[in-house]
């Protein structure tokens, strides 16, 4: 899992946006708001049902109620801004996605139409 776990710098930025690790009441936790994190970014990337999460990230039904928490407390809305890359100068698009509509496809005669057009006005 080291390849989908977040780097310090990455950490760092998204941390000042959780709350406290240590719970007021209750039993103490043994899962840190980090391995949530990574937990729900790892369960975003791959798309598995969440009793499917590994071991490595804790229980599941653990990671389940803290990002339910975090989703009601807002803690999501908040993070993800901090997430965004601030740089918008370039984006890179893939083309194999990108479809054209139906009518900007030339159509059929759409270019024959064209050249008796350009014709006529010679």
């Amino acid at each position: 899992m080291k390849r989908h776990a977040l780097r310090e710098v990455q950490w760092k930025l998204l941390a000042k946006h959780l709350p406290p690790e240590k719970d007021r009441v209750g039993r103490p936790t043994t899962t840190t708001n980090r391995k949530v994190v990574e937990a729900v970014l790892w369960l975003a990337k791959t798309g598995v049902p969440w009793r499917d999460l590994p071991e490595e990230f804790g229980s599941w039904q653990t990671i389940y109620s803290r990002f339910r928490r975090w989703s009601l407390a807002g803690v999501w809305t908040r993070l993800l801004p901090a997430l965004a890359d601030p740089d918008t100068e370039s984006f890179i698009l893939d083309s194999t996605i990108v479809r054209v509509h139906q009518h900007g496809t030339g159509g059929k005669g759409g270019h024959k139409l064209k050249a008796s057009a350009d014709r006529e006005e010679v």
